[in-house]
């Protein structure tokens, strides 16, 4: 397989709604974090998120990718519907950045957040959970359908928080054109 780098720019407008969507798509996102000793760890959780590329999610503060955070804020996030099927078009979302747990102003904007994605978890409230946010500072997205197979575009987020195309790359199989 061979990679090719295009020269093919993409729109800042086009790289959000192609986020948008791939965000939207799937309620459970995962989550890499960094252990002390520099080992990955990766976990499952509902996310929600804004338009300023900020995920926020519920954990137990004990959870070891809470710990994680806690020691190195570096953190990577997935996100891409289950349900799709080896050899038609695919579509995921990677996003890069640092979180960690919300406090104050932060914490209640975060509940917010959730709680406009997911309807019942007011009724059943954090718990013993704290709600994490994550900022990213680069992403990089395929949509296959949006942007033609095996085309990767990645963008770094801005300080106004929009999202400035950085490069594309087509991944080519043996055979493709």
């Amino acid at each position: 397989m061979a990679i090719a780098r295009s020269e093919r720019r993409v729109a800042a407008h086009r790289i959000a709604g192609l986020a948008a969507d791939l965000l939207d798509a799937a309620p459970l996102c995962a989550i890499a974090t960094i252990d002390p000793r520099g080992r990955a760890h990766i976990n499952t959780a509902y996310f929600a998120w804004n338009r300023n590329f900020e995920l926020v999610w519920l954990s137990e503060p004990a959870a070891k990718h809470s710990k994680n955070l806690a020691s190195n804020d570096t953190a990577a996030i997935a996100v891409y519907a289950s349900d799709q099927t080896w050899g038609q078009p695919d579509r995921g979302i990677q996003l890069f950045g640092h979180a960690a747990a919300a406090a104050g102003a932060a914490g209640d904007e975060s509940g917010r957040l959730y709680t406009t994605r997911f309807p019942r978890f007011a009724e059943a409230g954090p718990g013993a959970y704290r709600f994490y946010i994550f900022r990213a500072n680069r992403l990089k997205l395929f949509d296959e359908k949006g942007l033609s197979g095996g085309t990767f575009v990645t963008a770094r987020i801005g300080r106004d928080r929009k999202a400035v195309w950085e490069k594309t790359e087509i991944y080519q199989s043996k055979g493709s054109p």
